[in-house]
């Protein structure tokens, strides 16, 4: 789950304007009130998180509330850039947010993560060690890993009469007027720049110009440029063939068998995202006490049930019915992680516009 990354100072200016722009939500989800017991020893009676839209458990929630008597507050965002802005505007109150692994160094930049107390967090060898040094937090010292995920292609074996292995299938006409890439610029942008076999991450003007002629063509041929109703889309048949995260494709699987997806042969993303303790959270503890929770085989195991994304934590995968396997050596190095694009950032946010407004 990843938005277009503006660059350091950018993406500050960028940030507070969303904030302006957004609106202070309440929370959308809370636990049931009634009886409950004290809080357990140590712990604030309070917890309040920040998280992705439909991106926990069905029970995560209510069996920390029953187990350790903290009441939790769960607010829910659709992108970085909301969750972002809201705290760069002045939002407190927070305790934990899960933003994706590009944006952990940013967040430590800006002095808004307190470093984790690891002796607390007992439960932390469950984690895979793929997962437990990653370069959005080598030391393993502000985040712990959530969710993972891949970019690849989404598409209906009962509409295509052929799997799309490449991302040159978003310019090769195949599902003309039935295709959607995400409404993000890095994903769009980077999925050809690996097209053409690039680093996703590259800087370098000739290629991104490329990328943008590449990105053209294919647009000429989508139906859209589509993230939220993707799922639904792809699920009706509306949609064919879809650039699309793993999880969502996993998703929309349970409403339709006939969706299939591949990791193209040139590569794509891979992406962590982290629950990290902020600065100024006033409930430290009890969000301490939720990190090493959400680290248990089973509760772990839940989330990934229900996102459909895949678990970085081992002893959960042992758990699941039906995981998403852990990525093979030859898909690793077919795999990149985002980066901060730094000064190049305002090159790749004017070539994104020239796509979107491109006839």
């Amino acid at each position: 789950m990843t938005a277009s990354e503006p660059g350091r100072r950018e993406f500050l200016a960028a940030a507070t304007r969303a904030a302006v722009a957004a609106s202070v939500a309440g929370p959308v989800l809370s636990a049931c009130a009634g009886e409950r017991r004290p809080p357990a020893a140590g712990l604030e009676p309070e917890l309040n998180i920040y998280n992705w839209f439909d991106y926990i458990g069905p029970d995560t929630i209510a069996g920390f509330e029953q187990e350790f008597g903290v009441r939790v507050t769960y607010d829910t965002y659709e992108s970085n850039e909301e969750m972002l802005g809201k705290l760069m505007a002045g939002a407190t109150g927070y305790d934990l947010v899960v933003p994706t692994g590009y944006q952990l160094p940013l967040l430590r930049e800006r002095g808004l993560v307190a470093r984790l107390d690891r002796s607390k967090l007992t439960n932390w060898d469950n984690l895979m060690p793929l997962f437990q040094r990653t370069p959005a937090d080598p030391g393993g010292e502000y985040g712990v890993p959530w969710q993972w995920g891949i970019t690849g292609i989404a598409w209906r074996t009962d509409l295509l009469s052929a799997a799309p292995e490449s991302w040159g299938a978003f310019l090769d006409g195949s599902a003309s007027g039935r295709a959607t890439m995400l409404d993000d610029g890095r994903e769009v942008l980077g999925a050809m720049l690996r097209y053409r076999g690039h680093s996703l991450n590259s800087t370098d003007p000739a290629e991104l110009a490329g990328a943008r002629q590449d990105a053209i063509k294919a647009k000429a041929d989508l139906l859209a440029f589509m993230t939220l109703a993707l799922k639904g889309q792809l699920a009706s048949g509306d949609v064919a063939m879809a650039q699309c995260w793993n999880g969502d494709a996993r998703q929309a699987q349970r409403e339709n068998p006939n969706i299939a997806f591949t990791l193209p042969r040139e590569g794509s993303l891979i992406f962590n995202d982290y629950m990290v303790l902020l600065r100024d959270a006033p409930h430290p503890a009890a969000a301490t006490a939720f990190l090493n929770y959400i680290l248990r085989p089973d509760v772990g195991a839940a989330i990934s049930e229900e996102t459909g994304y895949g678990t970085p934590n081992r002893a959960a995968q042992e758990r699941m019915r039906d995981p998403i396997p852990y990525p093979t050596p030859d898909e690793l190095a077919r795999l990149e992680y985002q980066r901060d694009l730094g000064a190049a950032t305002a090159l790749w946010d004017r070539i994104w516009t020239e796509v979107k407004a491109a006839a």
